[in-house]
């Protein structure tokens, strides 16, 4: 009878999420920084530091760089990027070309220079011009290639840019081309 009542409160009133809203109550200042709170673990000193932030650098390299090898949109430079460039590295991969080879004929040529015999300067001579005749006839070849089959494949991308890439990449050493392959010589109807 002469019991203190406490009043009942009152239920929760629903919890209404609104658009565009991140769906739950915002925390209390206290608990949001125990939450954050983490042991201090700084360097002792300076050298210390920057060698882990050279570590980190060093690690975060590697990952891009397998990632480019691999051929992943996400690491790949702007330069590598889209469907259409895709397209005319395996369009390159696919065919063995002379501009590939291009660095191995040119050290033989320096070597065959160095020998103490006239034909063989004379071959170092008239060698090398031609060669590059062959290799840019060949670069054009590409370009003109992979420009029309970019057009039928790809209409609404822009081709831009794409035939001196195919030209570049036909120079390169096939076993130094980033990103890797992804088909092999003479694979021509998988591209």
């Amino acid at each position: 009878m002469f019991k203190r009542r406490t009043p009942e409160a009152p239920p929760d009133p629903p919890q209404v999420v609104k658009p565009g809203g991140k769906g739950r109550p915002t925390p209390k200042r206290s608990e949001a920084e125990k939450r954050r709170r983490q042991p201090i673990t700084a360097p002792s000193t300076r050298k210390e530091a920057y060698r882990k932030v050279r570590e980190r650098q060093a690690a975060d390299r590697a990952r891009a760089r397998q990632g480019m090898a691999k051929g992943d949109e996400k690491h790949l430079l702007k330069r590598d990027r889209g469907p259409v460039r895709r397209l005319a590295r395996d369009y390159v991969d696919a065919r063995r070309t002379f501009g590939s080879y291009l660095m191995y004929v040119m050290f033989a040529l320096v070597l065959l220079s160095m020998l103490p015999i006239p034909a063989a300067k004379l071959l170092v001579l008239f060698v090398p011009p031609l060669l590059l005749v062959v290799v840019f006839g060949e670069g054009l070849m590409l370009s003109r290639g992979i420009k029309r089959l970019a057009a039928e494949r790809y209409p609404d991308e822009d081709p831009k840019g794409v035939g001196m890439y195919a030209a570049m990449r036909a120079m390169q050493i096939r076993r130094l081309r980033i990103p890797n392959p992804r088909v092999r010589v003479g694979e021509k109807d998988k591209v």
